[in-house]
């Protein structure tokens, strides 16, 4: 690709160069914690770009900090592309696992007379912070070592650093940001490895995406500094700069940086929640980046229409949970019932027995909710005999007549029940008693739901059955 510091790039002339390459994107996160609601989107935006392009998606597990990467961290994250339904191509790339080659590099650019050694110690790059501080100034590495005269100091493990440019600007062409410049007086000569041995992120980042052959490199706005530095790495290689898109991080409703006083902020938190996976995909896809006015599509339609990184909104997109529940209602609604009554197993206290009674009420259930949690709520009183709320034991205390008018009546109802003969067994019950339908179905809702919500009553009845309604409406009148 042609590199930032050359000419400028037109968009269609990188959607030429997309079409006659092959893609590859990749997704790097640092196991330190949680699948971020943020990573998640840009995993998304790096998946679909990449099947878009009929190319590949990788993932890269950026776990050279040792004291902050966990196992625990390690396998959140994948457990949370894995329930996104995000497949990466081959094997999961370990980046600890190649500081062999980083090491390697940094060696090959001290050879090539683009890096050096520093022998500055701790201390001293403590004083020399304290300086700048002290005068008001952002800190800069002095560059002592860049062209040394004097003899390396005995006893000192250098590190190695880059040597940035002195005169010019960096510019990183990006396609969500623009061109975007770093001038010299804004870069420093930055440690590519440490005096431990160590590669630092800049420089195992360049080398990995480098060796893994990636051709867009698809990630938060906070690494757009970052950008700058490692297209001087790219340079100094003689290898070819990846495309770059910066994509905004999200906000939360008030504008502000997401944070958990917004809500949740980890995918496996949206899971437990009980948001569909597909439903989230959707979501995420749409916050930041749009087709016309398009709300909900397909994971095949994103694939097709994902196709232009220009295309993604370069302010940041604020999280909506209202917006999240429209899709996620809609998708529940496309789920069979078998499915989702095993999905709703999680949040209820049954067992086999109950799985056929709530498969037979999703239908009366699920276009009510929208979350899994919402789903179960609502599905509880098929599996719990409920105590009534304070609503319904009102209602109960002054309805007990029309229970007692239609108990005989429902017990004379041949079995199989169904909703239709419920119904009128309801009516009959209220017209031999003198009573209106209301003054009988509404102690009967709350005798058998436990609440005044909820689905239709006559269907909820033929659900559970003719043993089980009568239970409830008996045990309504003992109470």
């Amino acid at each position: 690709m042609t590199e930032p510091s050359t000419g400028t790039t037109t968009q269609s002339t990188k959607r030429i160069q997309t079409e006659t390459m092959k893609v590859i994107t990749r997704f790097a996160p640092s196991p330190t914690g949680m699948l971020h609601i943020g990573g998640a989107r840009t995993a998304l935006f790096n998946y679909l770009f990449a099947r878009h392009h009929k190319g590949e998606f990788h993932l890269r597990v950026e776990d050279t900090d040792k004291q902050r990467s966990t196992a625990e961290a390690k396998e959140a994250l994948i457990d949370g592309l894995k329930w996104l339904g995000l497949h990466w191509d081959g094997e999961i790339y370990f980046q600890s696992q190649h500081e062999g080659r980083h090491r390697e590099v940094a060696e090959a650019l001290l050879k090539r007379g683009e890096a050096y050694y520093c022998y500055c110690t701790a201390d001293e790059l403590v004083a020399q912070r304290a300086e700048a501080e002290a005068k008001g100034e952002v800190f800069k590495y002095d560059r002592r070592w860049r062209d040394p005269k004097a003899t390396p100091p005995a006893g000192v493990k250098p590190s190695i650093r880059i040597k940035a440019p002195l005169t010019g600007e960096i510019t990183v062409k990006d396609e969500v940001q623009g061109d975007v410049r770093f001038g010299a007086d804004a870069l420093d000569d930055f440690i590519i490895l440490r005096s431990d041995g160590s590669p630092t992120y800049n420089l195992a980042v360049v080398v990995d995406d480098h060796d893994m052959g990636i051709t867009h490199i698809i990630r938060g706005d906070d690494h757009l500094n970052n950008a700058g530095r490692q297209s001087i790495i790219y340079k100094a290689m003689g290898w070819d700069i990846p495309g770059f898109a910066h994509v905004p991080l999200i906000h939360g409703s008030d504008g502000a940086k997401l944070s958990k006083r917004h809500g949740a902020t980890g995918i496996g938190e949206y899971a437990v929640m009980g948001y569909l996976p597909e439903s989230l995909r959707n979501y995420l896809v749409r916050l930041g980046w749009s087709h016309g006015d398009d709300e909900i599509f397909s994971d095949a339609q994103a694939t097709v229409w994902f196709s232009n990184l220009g295309a993604i909104n370069s302010a940041p997109a604020r999280l909506d949970f209202a917006k999240l529940n429209h899709v996620n209602a809609h998708y529940m609604k496309l789920r069979d019932n078998e499915t989702l009554a095993g999905m709703i197993a999680a949040y209820l206290p049954h067992d086999a027995e109950h799985h056929p009674v709530l498969v037979k009420a999703m239908d009366g259930l699920k276009t009510r909710a929208s979350t899994l949690v919402e789903l179960a709520e609502a599905a509880r009183f098929y599996v719990e005999h409920l105590e009534p709320d304070e609503k319904a034991r009102t209602v109960l205390l002054s309805g007990k007549e029309g229970l007692r008018s239609l108990i005989p009546t429902l017990k004379a109802l041949p079995e199989p029940w169904s909703a239709e003969s419920v119904k009128t067994a309801l009516k009959l019950a209220a017209d031999t008693s003198g009573k209106k339908l209301g003054e009988v179905m509404q102690p009967t809702r709350a005798a058998i739901v436990g609440s005044m919500s909820g689905p239709d009553i006559p269907e909820a009845m033929a659900i559970l059955g003719k043993e089980e309604s009568l239970l409830r409406l008996n045990d309504a009148l003992a109470a």
